[in-house]
Order: structure tokens, then sequence, then C-alpha cells
């Protein structure tokens, strides 16, 4: 499944803590939830004047408009682990089923509606099971699948993106991206960052992050040998 957030990975238990380490973890978690609101309420100011048209564009989200992807987001925002593992029971452990469940829920009678919705889950820290630097990609990337297509550009912060590119980069749970990016150099061309080895895909770090989540639009943002091998991949 390529759809990213359509389903979850099981946290794994770490190891145990001192107390300066649990202080720092709690620090980063607070900044963490501090730029997801910043970058909810960000988005619903960017899509508040958006024509009826522009709500059915497809998103970079496969089957998913503007708006179905929008409703996502807040479906996410509002499920606890407890929750999430009813909803997938109850959904057969579908994950396609038990997202279109979400997005029929929250997407409202209209666009305006949606965006209601939205904007009431933007202090929201509750979230499905998972590693915590998930909750901040599915913020980030999904609000890419809604701007790019619109052609609304914005910048989010270096370190956030570069947060969930170091994740995503070593896992091939839900979203592939390890697999995905395997025997290519990844280089950023607007920050100090590489990763991998191979032939090299230069380019913004978050084009690369959506190339990464299998966003084949953002390729044409990418340079390099290495563009050719994420295109033949899924």
């Amino acid at each position: 499944m390529e759809r990213l957030s359509c389903g979850s990975v099981s946290r794994q238990p770490g190891p145990q803590l001192g107390i300066e380490d649990r202080r720092t973890r709690v620090r980063a978690m607070a900044d963490m939830w501090a730029t997801i609101t910043s970058e909810r309420g960000a988005l619903a100011e960017d899509l508040a004047n958006l024509s009826s048209t522009e709500w059915a564009t497809p998103s970079l989200c496969a089957d998913w408009t503007v708006q179905q992807a929008l409703a996502h987001m807040t479906s996410t925002a509002h499920i606890s682990p407890p929750l999430f593992l009813l909803g997938l029971a109850g959904s057969g452990f579908n994950f396609e089923k038990f997202s279109r469940k979400g997005i029929e829920r929250w997407r409202g009678d209209d666009p305006a509606q949606t965006l209601r919705n939205f904007r009431e889950v933007q202090q929201s820290r509750k979230h499905p099971p998972g590693p915590s630097t998930t909750w901040l990609g599915e913020t980030i990337v999904h609000a890419e699948d809604i701007r790019r297509p619109l052609g609304i550009a914005h910048t989010y912060p270096a370190d956030a993106v570069r947060q969930v590119l170091d994740f995503y980069k070593g896992s091939n749970a839900i979203i592939g991206t390890k697999r995905r990016i395997e025997g290519v150099t990844l280089r950023s061309t607007d920050t100090d960052w590489t990763h991998g080895s191979g032939p090299e895909v230069q380019g913004p770090l978050l084009s690369l992050l959506l190339a990464g989540t299998g966003r084949k639009l953002v390729l044409d943002d990418l340079t390099g040998e290495g563009v050719t091998v994420l295109r033949s991949r899924r």
C-alpha cells in the first residue's frame, strides 16, 4: 500500500531512558506537536477560499480529491490507538475500507464543512499507533498532496522535513521508502543532507521526501541519473 497513513506501524519497545533523556524526549515531542499545530493552521488558511472546482481537484493520493485528502487528515487526528484497532477490526482489517469510512465521516456535506472539521482538530494530539515521526510526516506529506495539485507553494520548517525523511529512509513499513530509494544517492540542493550510494538524485529536500513516499509528480523537480531509477519504482 503506497498511500500514506492508511495504516499504522506498531510501536516497538525502546531502551530504558534516564531522566535527562526523558526530558529531551518530552521537549522534542512538544516541539513536534507545535509544528503539527502550526502546519495544520497554515493549510487551513491556504484552503479557505477554494472554489468548488478546486476542492474536486485530484490530490497526489491516488483516488482522493483535495477534499477527501483533507477529510482523511481530519479523520487521523480523531483516532487514538484503541479507536484505530476497533475501527480496523470493524472494517475487516482492510486498510482501504477503514480509510474510506473515516473520509466519509469527516468530509461533511460540502467543502465548507470539510474545512470546519479540519480546523476543529488543529490542536488535536490524538493519533493512530506508530512511531511519533509518522504523525509529523502525515501532516507534511498530505499537506503537499493537497497543495501541489492546486499550485500552492508553502515553506515547511527544514528541520521537520529532515526529521521525517531521516525516519522514512530507513523504513519499508506502509510507505516503502527504504526499498524505493535503495541503490541511489539522494542529495539535497537546499540544505546539507545526503543519503545512499549509487546514481545521484538531486533536488530540494521536500521533493526528495515526496519522491521517497512515491509521489511521482515531484520527480520533475529532481535531476540526476538516479531519477530514472525512481521513475521505474512504485
